[in-house]
């Protein structure tokens, strides 16, 4: 990496490249990951990890060269985490400190002291609002029972229906807030459930497309092309 980032002899577009022009694609390659661990295919997950630790290596360089750390102080830096964080293997036997008291102990290290501190802002937008609620809650502040949330759908809903066409966004926001927050009560991950949401819509419009005439259908008739295709993949 040192070679590519080269002045003078380096890569044309790897010396030019800075942490906030790399960072998009180390979110790809995590996402290539886990795409990867979802099709079982470890072939390829041997390539992606690969991938996704060349960003690493990337920013450690970057960060080099401007003598903030390097790729050892990263090694170092986590491998005193995990020791940190499992002390009854570590260091004391007997010490088995909650891991909520473990993280808080990290956060106190940071300025920021609030309950919310840590949490990525660029993680996915759902990812990140199920993680902000399950934080808020640890300190007290949630429904004792999915009928709050529920009711909170309802209570967005009918803003959206009042809303201006400049407030529509914020309100749309609201309400996918709101529904996170109903399925985290129903102990089921959002963002699985919208990731395989998503699956299932592609694999039934893929199927439904490649019908002979589909692009001149009426939406009733497309509408039921969907439906037998629903009623066949269900069957299957």
């Amino acid at each position: 990496m040192a070679r590519l980032r080269d002045r003078e002899r380096g890569c044309d577009w790897d010396r030019v490249q800075t942490f906030a022009t790399i960072a998009p694609y180390t979110i790809e390659e995590a996402y290539e990951v886990a795409e990867a661990i979802h099709n079982n295919d470890l072939n390829a997950l041997e390539d992606e990890l690969g991938d996704l630790q060349l960003q690493v290596v990337f920013h450690a360089r970057m960060a080099e060269e401007v003598g903030a750390f390097d790729l050892t102080d990263v090694l170092s830096r986590i491998s005193d985490k995990l020791e940190r964080r499992h002390p009854h293997l570590f260091g004391d036997a007997d010490a088995s400190p909650g891991w909520e008291a473990l993280k808080a102990d990290e956060r106190a290290a940071y300025s920021d002291q609030s309950a919310l501190a840590g949490i990525a802002s660029a993680l996915p937008a759902l990812e990140r609002a199920v993680k902000l609620q399950k934080r808020a809650a640890r300190t007290g502040f949630d429904w004792p029972t999915i009928e709050g949330p529920k009711a909170k759908i309802v209570e967005e809903l009918g803003e959206i229906e009042q809303a201006s066409p400049d407030e529509l966004e914020e309100e749309a926001g609201d309400l996918l807030f709101a529904v996170a927050n109903f399925v985290r009560h129903l102990k089921i991950n959002p963002e699985e459930a919208l990731r395989k949401a998503n699956r299932k819509f592609e694999r039934r419009f893929r199927t439904i497309e490649c019908a002979p005439g589909f692009a001149e259908m009426t939406l009733d008739e497309k509408e039921e092309l969907w439906v037998a295709c629903k009623q066949a993949q269900s069957a299957s």
